[in-house]
């Protein structure tokens, strides 16, 4: 087996070292900086190289021992939308192997690209410097356009072409749930022995169920209230428009339950979407609080205060929020879909919404409230299930599929010729 002392991790359209829930900014950035940080841990020198949005910007970060962000200069000095990206995808590729010309070591073992953009990339410098891609989609074109609804622009045919591109380019695939590894073989024609599952983790540290009552107490929430949560980017994907006329039916429905709704996080995507005017004509404003997101500590702190977190998705890849609210000791009611449905078990550690119907998401939301008791079990189900879900368990994962990709690479490249018959 191949030691993998080095790693490139490619993540060109958002930095790890961005504000989760803003922007282009979620699950994917946590996602890349604690697997960064427990594949540190466990030996391995991580280098992650992104774009710089800023001219102020330094050229190296080091967030973790053993990690270092390279903020890669490459077009204006700004942030521009990832549908631009493309076009500075060469410029990116000539700076990123400058960086690694100035580097004493001078090479990496793997690259591990995520998102299609990085993906691209990705397969230019594996070529360049004969060394393997491993590859995460996190989010694929075609599951997106599935999921449009009328007058929403669909991803871009070159998306779904560089998406067709990395998988059968690249050595090794990850996937979070064994629904993305289907999802890659149906509609990309990957293979499930170049396929490998890491589900991603949680911060067992910092996302605790200690100190429930403390954490109520801290953000105001009264006792009897029916604290619900959503946290996440401010976008019709998310679906937190359906967790607002979820709510405004329950209210209607059942006055007596004093309902209070929390939503943390920022516009992403179509600057259309207007939630608070949403929220006005559902005459939830006095009900409904909109704050921006959050640090992991009093993210953590918000979870805990919350009797349900609540994940009205049209998608995800995983759904990282809901496995940090369970080892909180929170239940999640979340759509049934992608790896939500692998991530929550529906009946012990939350419920699992079929669609997106309000009259449906309000039944569960009545149903947790009338039965505290099943609420509270729940809870602690999750916070117990979580316990096995910490990242050092990830990167072991990713550990075997980058030594799968070197082995295989090796192997290839030492094959003698075949002999002309």
């Amino acid at each position: 087996m191949a030691l993998i002392r080095r790693v490139a991790l490619l993540s060109l359209h958002t930095s790890p070292m961005e504000q989760p829930g803003s922007g282009d900014a979620g699950g994917m950035n946590v996602y890349i900086r604690e697997l960064a940080s427990a594949l540190a841990e466990a030996g391995v020198e991580v280098e992650i190289f992104t774009r710089a949005t800023s001219a102020n910007q330094p050229a190296v970060e080091h967030p973790d021992p053993g990690v270092c962000v390279h903020n890669v200069p490459a077009g204006p000095p700004r942030r521009v939308p990832k549908e631009e990206l493309p076009e500075l995808l060469h410029h990116m590729v000539a700076e990123i192997e400058e960086i690694r010309r100035r580097q004493p070591h001078g090479r990496y073992d793997v690259i591990h690209s995520h998102y299609w953009v990085s993906g691209i990339a990705g397969l230019e410098l594996s070529e360049l410097w004969g060394v393997p891609l491993v590859h995460t989609m996190h989010t694929m074109a075609k599951v997106k356009n599935l999921l449009l609804e009328s007058g929403e622009q669909p991803e871009p045919r070159r998306r779904e072409v560089g998406e067709h591109r990395i998988v059968d380019g690249a050595a090794r695939l990850i996937a979070n749930t064994s629904s993305e590894a289907a999802e890659l073989v149906s509609h990309y024609g990957g293979t499930y022995d170049r396929i490998d599952i890491a589900p991603p983790g949680v911060d067992l540290s910092t996302f605790t169920p200690a100190f429930r009552t403390r954490s109520r107490k801290e953000h105001g929430i009264e006792p009897g209230v029916f604290h619900l949560l959503f946290a996440g980017r401010i976008q019709r994907l998310k679906g937190p428009q359906i967790l607002v006329k979820a709510a405004a039916l329950l209210r209607r429905r059942r006055p007596d339950i004093n309902v209070r709704l929390t939503i943390l996080g920022a516009l992403s995507g179509n600057k259309e979407f207007n939630l608070r005017r949403l929220v006005a004509e559902a005459g939830m404003d006095d009900v409904v609080t909109q704050l921006p997101p959050v640090k992991a500590p009093e993210l953590a702190s918000w979870f805990r205060a919350a009797d349900v977190v609540v994940m009205p998705s049209f998608s995800e890849s995983f759904g990282l929020v809901a496995l940090e609210a369970q080892a909180c000791g929170t239940p999640v009611v979340a759509t049934r879909v992608g790896g939500l449905s692998r991530a929550i078990f529906h009946g012990r550690t939350g419920l699992l919404v079929d669609g997106h119907h309000a009259a449906d998401w309000a039944d569960a939301l009545e149903a947790l409230y009338d039965d505290p008791a099943t609420r509270e079990d729940m809870g602690r189900a999750a916070a117990i299930r979580a316990q096995n879900s910490g990242w050092a368990r990830t990167a072991a994962i990713t550990l075997e599929s980058y030594h799968a990709a070197v082995d295989n690479h090796v192997g290839h490249r030492l094959l003698p010729a075949v002999p002309a018959s």
